[in-house]
């Protein structure tokens, strides 16, 4: 294996986003000629290193016109003339419509593809359309990876023997920062705000945590999806007069040293794939509390009482109380925290790159 492909439909903030450019930048420090097929372009993007060929597969300005279906059949025709042309080993789908079209697109090709399931199935891989394509591009698939035990167990009896669990890389950076001696009286958050992350949840949690202790804040890091999130929180802010209290602090680049300036950690999702934000907090050496969502990945690095809490989804109440304990046990903080960074033994992207490798490598000599 020497020529590796990713195909995904951009390289905008997002969790399968950050894997594939975390992924493709390793793989072309270790020598290998690496491709990234993405169809869209934006602003905030994850950045390549100039080894790695980004190739745009997607609409060209005179199809925007044209008819969804016609839209989708360009789609799989740009991604096939790319295939044809690049002549990958190993042609790597993320995310749900690019696993559909890498499948169609490599055809008979010989081209293997190795397909990847990076959000909870149910909701996303579910409706009539997807069972009819599951069941009929899937078996074409030379593997899949999945985040979790849960993703693998939805597709049964589909891509079982074939395929791997890998958790997602993290930065390197969030590993090794020193943690400040004291730390601010504060509970961190990083990520999208968008509407399946629940942050609405976490600031009303919250409220009932400032009740009891006044001098503590809320930060919540992370740029706005354009979803109406936001705007839900800001009213939910000034509804209750916590302008001085809850903090919506946009985008950083900094975050390895912002976010373990605060005491504790909160993660307030409704599902997930494997979420990148809970797993740099962990390398970052914070408490983290974090709801037990499908399809399971908090549970996969949590284990309850020994390095984090798991709270039920939705429960708003069980959030504020791990909150409080946290902010009420200093012991408890300090062993969360020292068992939280052990997660570079298994997390660290020398540690998921080698996986990655083995799995390809398995891939294409068969």
């Amino acid at each position: 294996m020497k020529k590796i492909a990713f195909h995904v439909s951009s390289l905008a903030q997002g969790g399968a986003e950050r894997v594939v450019a975390n992924l493709a930048n390793r793989f072309a420090q270790d020598g290998f000629e690496v491709y990234v097929a993405t169809e869209e372009y934006g602003n905030n993007e994850f950045e390549l290193v100039p080894e790695v060929k980004r190739v745009h597969v997607g609409l060209k300005e005179e199809d925007e016109k044209k008819n969804r279906i016609v839209k989708f059949l360009l789609r799989v025709k740009y991604l096939k003339h790319f295939v044809k042309e690049y002549k990958p080993d190993v042609l790597v789908a993320f995310a749900h419509r690019c696993n559909y079209r890498a499948l169609m697109a490599a055809g008979n090709s010989n081209i293997p593809v190795v397909i990847s399931i990076r959000i909870n199935p149910i909701g996303y891989y579910d409706a009539f359309s997807d069972d009819i394509q599951i069941r009929w591009l899937f078996p074409k698939a030379a593997g899949c990876v999945y985040q979790t035990q849960e993703q693998k167990d939805f597709f049964k009896p589909y891509l079982q023997d074939n395929s791997r669990i890998i958790m997602n890389p993290i930065n390197p950076k969030y590993f090794g920062n020193p943690l400040p001696e004291v730390r601010e009286k504060a509970v961190m958050h990083h990520a999208r705000l968008v509407d399946f992350k629940n942050q609405p949840m976490l600031v009303r949690a919250f409220l009932k945590v400032h009740e009891k202790h006044p001098d503590y804040v809320l930060k919540i890091f992370g740029p706005d999806s354009g979803d109406g999130t936001k705007q839900i929180l800001e009213k939910l802010i000034h509804d209750n007069n916590a302008e001085s209290f809850v903090f919506l602090m946009g985008s950083s680049s900094e975050l390895e040293k912002e976010i373990p300036k605060g005491e504790i950690y909160a993660y307030s999702s409704d599902y997930e794939g494997m979420p990148n934000s809970l797993l740099e907090a962990m390398a970052m050496g914070m408490p983290v509390v974090s709801t037990d969502c499908p399809c399971g990945g908090p549970k996969a690095v949590i284990r309850d009482g020994e390095n984090g809490f798991l709270i039920p989804v939705g429960d708003e109440d069980a959030l504020a109380d791990r909150m409080l304990r946290l902010i009420e046990d200093k012991e408890l903080q300090k062993r969360f925290s020292e068992n939280a960074r052990k997660i570079e033994d298994v997390g660290s992207i020398e540690a998921i790159y080698k996986q990655w490798k083995e799995y390809l490598e398995e891939v294409t000599s068969k």
